[in-house]
């Protein structure tokens, strides 16, 4: 069963989306019409430890909250990993000729040199 959020709590722990997130995502997901929303989540990996994990959502898992972004996007996040997701902000940035997805993440400590791994 997916887990339910008081309001208040829901609102502390939301992931959400840039407005340039949103809109890349939303490419994303139209390019599949089998999903049904993002997955954002933690591996253990990389200098300092966790890293971030983004993929597309084809059914919900029993222990995902789920977040409704104000873009209409359904955001899924593995309960065991909400505290470290906590608050979690996702933006499109441009380097150069290329576009990729960055993590405002209010609970990293720190981040490893490359930018590819946080610890909290």
């Amino acid at each position: 069963m997916q887990e339910r959020l008081s309001h208040q709590e829901e609102v502390d722990a939301q992931v959400r989306l840039t407005a340039k997130a949103a809109a890349h995502v939303r490419r994303q997901l139209a390019q599949d019409a089998k999903a049904i929303g993002l997955r954002v989540g933690v591996k253990r990996t990389g200098c300092s430890g966790w890293a971030y994990v983004v993929d597309r959502v084809y059914a919900a898992q029993t222990d995902d909250v789920v977040f409704n972004d104000a873009s209409g996007i359904d955001i899924y996040v593995a309960s065991q990993s909400l505290e470290m997701l906590r608050g979690l902000e996702v933006d499109l940035v441009r380097k150069g000729l290329t576009e990729q997805l960055q993590f405002n993440n209010p609970n990293s400590t720190s981040q490893c040199g490359c930018g590819e791994s946080f610890a909290v």
